[in-house]
């Protein structure tokens, strides 16, 4: 069952998908088509994500994962942006201490 991206997801890709490249540009573009469509089993808070293709072009190709950073805090965590066929496709936050992190850190720890 899709739903829309909510806020904290939204304001998560956001940073990782600044630049002026062309793939940063057409993933960006993606965001107001995306919805979650899963989530991890383990109680983190990864998504899966869905994007509407009859909305929106998929991104040039790139290698995956297509955005990655850690956050300043919690300083070990980490985040991936992962793509299918040119569109986005999952949210992954990962622990380097191996505790799910449950919640999306602020957005503005993020570092690229």
């Amino acid at each position: 069952m899709a739903e829309p991206l909510p806020l904290d997801v939204a304001a998560t890709l956001n940073p990782l998908l600044t630049g002026s490249d062309p793939v940063s540009s057409a993933l960006r573009a993606q965001l107001l088509y995306a919805r979650v469509v899963g989530r991890c089993g383990c109680g983190c808070a990864t998504v899966d994500l869905a994007v509407n293709h009859a909305a929106v072009p998929p991104a040039p190709a790139h290698c995956n994962p297509a955005a990655d950073a850690w956050y300043a805090e919690p300083e070990d965590a980490g985040v991936m942006v992962f793509t299918k066929d040119g569109y986005l496709s999952l949210l992954e936050i990962y622990s380097a201490s191996g505790e799910p992190i449950t919640a999306w850190p602020e957005s503005r720890f993020v570092e690229r």
